[in-house]
């Protein structure tokens, strides 16, 4: 049994160090494809559309929901025991630095980690990635670049779009539910915000927009060549990408409470 724990995180340590050296790759190819790659753009503007574009709904929706859901806390609970001031402190940490960026990850996650391993298995199933090779053109260049530069940029404005919903528009909320008149609301909420916590939250954003593309992207080439390969490539990017960015957000949050 200890045999195979100890080979089991060999393999997890060595599954995640060359998932780490292939997002190196990755970020060098989207700058060759920034400069260089105007016959993938269409890729690109596809990635966004189907990313970020079609997500706003979901998203706003949700961050409405958990905004409000925050303010009817604050207002029933923080206030009985004479510390509703502290409501915007905790919607601003939960909408803006700790829930917002993670659930944005996992609904792109589910949306298009699934969507752009499968597309990447099939191809590699029908030989496709093979005659990119044979002809001179680099795979990840013009294939996975793209996409990695689409949902982390999707990632980082769907973030920001978030908080924007989750923070003002509770404050419709707080009218029916309390005395605050909305100058009031954003005068205690713009005061809980600080800078430090503007920059966990992009940075988290972009970190997770990373992980989920680089995810995807690795396991849609690591198929076979059989067609039952392909659902399992998206199984795989998707529990990969769920457990790196949940390891990620611990790690930064331990990071920013310690320095």
């Amino acid at each position: 049994m200890i045999k195979q724990l100890g080979k089991s995180i060999r393999s997890n340590i060595s599954e995640f160090l060359y998932f780490v050296g292939y997002l190196g790759k990755l970020i060098i190819s989207s700058f060759i494809f920034m400069f260089r790659g105007k016959a993938s753009r269409k890729i690109l503007i596809m990635q966004l559309l189907f990313t970020y574009v079609e997500a706003l709904p979901i998203c706003g929706v949700l961050a409405v929901g958990i905004g409000t859901s925050v303010i009817l806390l604050g207002n029933t609970f923080l206030a009985s025991i004479g510390q509703a001031k502290l409501t915007y402190d905790l919607l601003v940490l939960i909408v803006m630095r700790e829930l917002g960026p993670l659930l944005i990850a996992f609904v792109v996650t589910a949306r298009s980690a699934t969507a752009i391993a499968t597309e990447l298995s099939t191809m590699v199933v029908g030989h496709e990635i093979e005659a990119y090779i044979a002809t001179g053109v680099d795979p990840i260049t013009h294939l996975a670049a793209p996409r990695f530069l689409a949902v982390t940029l999707s990632l980082f404005f769907l973030n920001i779009y978030f908080s924007i919903f989750g923070l003002m528009l509770p404050s419709i909320v707080v009218q029916f539910i309390s005395t605050t008149d909305i100058p009031e609301y954003f005068n205690s909420l713009f005061k809980a915000i600080t800078v430090e916590t503007i920059l966990i939250s992009l940075g988290k954003s972009l970190i997770f927009g990373m992980i989920i593309s680089g995810a995807a992207t690795l396991y849609g080439f690591n198929a076979g060549y059989a067609t039952t390969e392909i659902p399992m490539a998206g199984l795989r990017a998707v529990s990969k990408a769920f457990v790196w960015c949940i390891i990620a957000d611990v790690f930064i949050t331990v990071l920013s409470y310690v320095f």
